[in-house]
Order: structure tokens, then sequence, then C-alpha cells
């Protein structure tokens, strides 16, 4: 690769990164092409974007973009995953496909700016999606009326229910 082919993917790298929610770092070794460009329709339909990266290029790019990356080593194939719509889907997308394939090693990444390591990033991979977070908080708050006219009326089906046990004892 020319210098000046580096210096304009240093740059591309450095506004994917800026845009993107988040950002994670892969190991992709024993991935065919096929199961690449799968991977890629299917973190497309997630709301991100996968891109093969060269290591050096990619840790400019994240100093160019203001990210500490003083102790950060980058070793083997790398396959960048930027989430451009959501934080978390394609993220999900990613580790579902690579536990599917019994591979796909997650090396580190950042999410809301922090750098976050392999263990962690699967963590929040395993987090509730949005609209999963939406639809239990619809149900949670379609319960809170039907409890709270519940609660209501309960006292009064006690009232009933006392004078009617007074009535039968007359």
């Amino acid at each position: 690769m020319k210098k000046q082919e580096k210096i304009f993917e240093v740059d591309n790298l450095t506004q994917k990164i800026k845009q993107a929610k988040s950002l994670a770092l892969v190991d992709y070794r024993g991935l065919t092409a096929n199961q690449i460009a799968n991977l890629r329709s299917l973190i497309k339909k997630a709301g991100g974007e996968l891109q093969v990266v060269k290591n050096t290029l990619l840790l400019r790019a994240l100093e160019k973009a203001s990210f500490e990356t003083k102790d950060l080593t980058i070793e083997g194939p790398t396959l960048a995953l930027f989430a451009n719509e959501d934080e978390i889907n394609p993220l999900k997308a990613l580790v579902s496909f690579g536990k599917a394939q019994n591979l796909l090693a997650l090396k580190f990444g950042f999410f809301d700016g922090k750098f976050q390591d392999g263990t962690r990033l699967s963590q929040i991979a395993n987090l509730p999606g949005k609209e999963e977070l939406r639809a239990k908080l619809v149900g949670i708050l379609a319960q809170k009326p039907q409890r709270f006219v519940f609660i209501l009326n309960y006292n009064i089906y006690k009232l009933i229910n006392v004078l009617k046990k007074i009535s039968k004892t007359n």
C-alpha cells in the first residue's frame, strides 16, 4: 500500500470511528469469504458496517479520533464493526453469528466512547435491545393502571363481603 493510500485509509477510518456509536474489533480467523459476506449482510441489516482493517492503520485512526491508544496493541487479522444506527444490535448480531460458527473472538472495542475489553463487549451484547426494553416498558406501564384499579376496588369488595356476612348472620 502506498503512503498516500495509507493516509486516505486512516482518514476514512477516522471518519467512520467518529460517526459510529460503538466500535468492536474481532479476530476473524477461520471464516471463509462466504461467511464474511453473510456476516456483512447480517450486520448491515442490524444497522452496522463491517470492514477488514490493518491494525497499524486502525491504531492511527483511533489516535486521530481522540481515543486513548497508548497501551493498545492489536494482533492478528482484524474486522472492525462500526455500529452506526444502534449501539447494541450490530454487536448482538456479530456475537450470535460467532457463537453459531464457534469463531469470532472479540478483541476489544469502544462503547459510549470508553474502552471495553472482549469480555465486557460480550456482556453488552447479551443486554436486551432498545425494542425489547421499549416493549417491557409498555407492558409495565399497562400493568400499573390495572393494578391501581384493582387496589381501589379491593377495599370496596372487602366492604361488600363484610356487609354480606353481617346480613347473613342477622
